[in-house]
């Protein structure tokens, strides 16, 4: 059995002359994110929260991409779309500010249903 490699993944951020704005980088690659109008940013640039929806549908496409390559599967495309509902009124926990709920759902081209259904079923289990 061979050693798993550890991956790690480095980002960073800085504040700018823009109170609520956002400079982040990874690797070469440099991005704006603007906090939401409720707490008095900008609201033009991506939001964090839309990030965090963002990487996990990234994720979603690309593991299923990896995941019907490694079975053989006839994946032609893949589409991803991530809704997340975070409502202060009905807050989840009392300490922090996290989605009330998370829907992901997968768009599949070129598999059969049962396939397709395999594939979400073995990214559920990643």
């Amino acid at each position: 059995m061979s050693a798993v490699e550890t991956r790690r993944y480095d980002v960073r951020a800085r504040s700018t002359d823009t109170f609520g704005r956002v400079l982040w980088s990874c690797r070469d690659q440099h991005f704006v994110a603007d906090g939401p109008v409720q707490n008095g940013c900008p609201g033009e640039a991506v939001t964090p929260a839309e990030l965090f929806l963002a990487g996990i549908a990234a994720c979603g496409v690309e593991l299923l991409q990896v995941i019907a390559k490694a079975g053989d599967v006839p994946l032609r495309a893949v589409r991803a779309e991530i809704t997340g509902e975070l409502d202060p009124a009905n807050p989840v926990r009392d300490d922090v500010n996290v989605f009330n709920s998370v829907r992901l759902l997968f768009e599949i081209a070129g598999v059969t249903e049962e396939q397709g259904r395999e594939l979400v079923e073995a990214f559920k289990r990643r």
